[in-house]
């Protein structure tokens, strides 16, 4: 879909008349360039996550093993995946139209929630999404599209800084996209990607941000689970002191208490059992220390700070706060209005963008508000507002509240 800046106007009938160039002046500077630092591209022009993680890696760690980034990605993928989508040109709404009925049913696997659960969790848990398009016989719009995981694609950049193909690695095979195949305008490819500040081709994921926190949280969880393993209370010390004032055990008697601590007295299952011990042997408990009461406030403000790194009101995670009523009711707004809604309208128009070159059409892709029950109250006023100004026409209206112009009014 950049192909457009690369293409050069096409020459007069003077031999002397040069084309114009529609490239940037400093995208040759990143053709090809490796970059060295954390979050960027890789010797392998892959990206880098922080530290020495790689994607796999951090989706472990902060997807796969920690509950907080698990439902900070399904929320976010979720809701925004279920948003009612509306297709419209400068003229008219469409009701019914090719570029609908492809995301009605993108593939044969997937219908139009499964397909952008899939691309929105891609997005953020690598910062990336890249949708394939699989042409059909005759040129028009591709007759499936499909999500690709972004961990197996490569941008490969061009001589103008722009990607001049995609690679994708399964294992020991590969195959090439290259953005000008068959000779058509438009990229099979559409790479979506997050800001990232200090990378030319990827984008920047939620997860790599959250990094520490969720290294934080998850060590916090092993602590606890380490602490229920040992019958939920912190080590003691068990004195040994012999009839003949010797305190040292043999290693015979010091192997024999170390089997029978961790086979009669460890673990959930003996939580309670009384200890036998024998002469010489006295058990002196360790209270919890100020750090160990601690752990827990560190485990909540670390899922805070995923949350926030995600952009979800805490509460909405269950993190413990101010769960009034009134509080629930403004976070879920806000949750839609500052995260959700931003992210699907950025991918649907960038799909638009991407499937419009595709047919030859300026179509606009996006989520509607008006259908979003979290959004209901806001949307009635603003209608209201709108509805009542008595020095607005019917355009003017029409124009404010994101509809597109009647026909009688051309």
């Amino acid at each position: 879909m950049f192909d457009f800046l690369r293409r050069a106007a096409a020459a007069g009938g003077d031999g002397d008349a040069m084309p114009e160039a529609k490239a940037s002046a400093v995208g040759p500077l990143t053709a090809g360039r490796v970059n060295t630092f954390p979050g960027a591209l890789g010797a392998q022009a892959r990206p880098v996550w922080q530290g020495t993680r790689d994607a796999g890696s951090l989706v472990r760690a902060g997807f796969q093993g920690n509950p907080v980034g698990f439902r900070a990605v399904r929320l976010i993928a979720e809701a925004a995946a279920a948003l009612p989508l509306v297709l419209q040109d400068c003229e008219r709404r469409y009701e019914a139209h090719p570029l609908l009925t492809l995301m009605r049913r993108p593939n044969p696997a997937q219908g139009r929630a499964d397909f952008l659960d899939a691309l929105y969790a891609q997005l953020l848990l690598s910062g990336n999404a890249y949708v394939e398009a699989v042409p059909g016989a005759a040129p028009g719009l591709p007759v499936e599209l499909h999500v690709l995981r972004s961990d197996r694609m490569r941008v490969i950049p061009g001589p103008d800084g722009w990607p001049e193909a995609w690679e994708y690695t399964v294992g020991v095979r590969k195959h090439r996209f290259n953005a000008g195949a068959g000779g058509g305008a438009v990229a099979p490819i559409c790479h979506v990607r997050a800001y990232h500040p200090r990378d030319d081709h990827y984008g920047l994921s939620p997860l790599e941000a959250a990094a520490t926190a969720i290294d934080v949280h998850n060590s916090a969880s092993r602590w606890s689970k380490a602490l229920l393993d040992n019958a939920a209370r912190p080590s003691g010390a068990i004195v040994y002191k012999g009839a003949d004032g010797q305190a040292v055990l043999s290693p015979d008697q010091y192997d024999r208490l170390v089997s029978e601590m961790e086979m009669h007295h460890q673990g959930a299952r003996n939580a309670g059992r009384p200890m036998l011990l024998e002469g010489g042997l006295d058990w002196k408990p360790m209270g919890f220390s100020p750090s160990d009461m601690e752990f827990q406030k560190t485990k909540e403000a670390a899922a805070r700070e995923i949350a926030v790194a995600f952009g979800i009101p805490p509460m909405l995670m269950g993190i413990p706060g101010d769960a009034t009523y009134a509080n629930y009711q403004e976070a879920h707004r806000a949750f839609y209005r500052l995260t959700v809604l931003p992210l699907a309208t950025r991918v649907t128009a960038a799909l638009a963008d991407w499937l419009g070159g595709f047919i030859g059409e300026a179509v606009e892709l996006r989520p509607d508000p008006d259908q979003v029950p979290a959004l209901a109250a806001e949307r009635d006023q603003q209608w209201r507002r709108i509805g009542e100004a008595a020095f607005l026409t019917e355009a003017e209206k029409r124009a404010l509240l994101g509809l597109p112009r009647l026909a009688e009014e051309e």
